[in-house]
């Protein structure tokens, strides 16, 4: 059975949780990209992906659901308690759910703060849990570039096992440099990450362990809690926007980028 008969039986959504309070760079959702915010980008470069029936923007602030109604955005508004991504979409997805009359199978959590993310990364990560119903979460990962990005504590570093599950997460430079570069190719998580719904729910019920905390790195709730995170190599550039000089970056990459002609 092709992958597009699969779907069909699946309800799936993504979610992009934005907020304008990051610590790092304060109201980067909004930040301005060739005229358009970059939450735009965003949201319009994932629906294109055919593996979600739609894109929703999760957000507690007015002003970023007042940008999304006005560039025709679809927008849900959350509470301002929420200090997880997770716990933002788990509660759009429940408004999704009541206000689509439907219970949905998979919702694909994407990080607000990444421009450069293709339609096809998004049906990369999808596909597994379309086809194997064991997994319940799942990471994209790719290539660290060079010895900078490898220091950097905004890249998460992942270390996999040999059947491409989690072993760890990280934002110090793991596996060591040093002893084995020559040997392991080290690796960035990519923040796309579709959640079955009903482990979205259970993953936000669970509680916090020192690990998670230490590291500020959620899916280390998963593993911490002895579930399995299972991770897919993709080789796009994609680059997540921290800071200022990231965004000028970014802008930079995206002069050339094949897709901004298309939204």
């Amino acid at each position: 059975m092709g992958q597009s008969q699969k779907k069909s039986r699946m309800n799936i959504i993504g979610i992009i949780p934005a907020r304008m309070g990051s610590s790092r760079f304060p109201g980067k959702p909004l930040a301005d990209i060739f005229g358009k915010a970059m939450i735009y980008h965003v949201y319009h470069r994932s629906k294109m992906s055919n593996a979600v029936d739609d894109v929703y923007i999760a957000t507690p602030d007015k002003v970023i659901k007042d940008y999304c109604k006005a560039h025709d955005m679809n927008v849900v508004m959350t509470s301002i308690r929420h200090q997880r991504a997770s716990d933002r979409a788990a509660e759009a997805m429940l408004k999704i759910e009541k206000n689509l009359k439907k219970r949905l199978d998979i919702v694909v959590m994407i990080q607000g703060d990444e421009p450069l993310v293709c339609p096809e990364m998004i049906s990369m990560a999808v596909r597994p849990l379309i086809r194997n119903k064991e997994i319940l979460v799942l990471n994209l990962m790719s290539p660290l570039r060079n010895a900078r990005e490898f220091e950097d504590p905004n890249e998460v570093k992942v270390v996999a096992d040999k059947n491409n599950f989690a072993l760890y997460f990280s934002r110090e430079p793991v596996p060591s440099r040093k002893k084995i570069a020559a040997k392991v190719q080290m690796m960035k998580q990519v923040c796309i990450i579709p959640f079955k719904r009903d482990f979205l729910l259970k993953f936000n019920r669970l509680k916090q362990r020192p690990l998670e905390v230490a590291e500020s790195i959620d899916m280390l709730r998963c593993l911490e809690h002895g579930y399995k995170v299972k991770l897919i190599s993709c080789d796009f550039d994609t680059y997540s926007v921290d800071t200022k000089e990231d965004l000028a970056k970014v802008r930079k990459i995206m002069k050339k980028d094949r897709l901004l002609g298309s939204y």
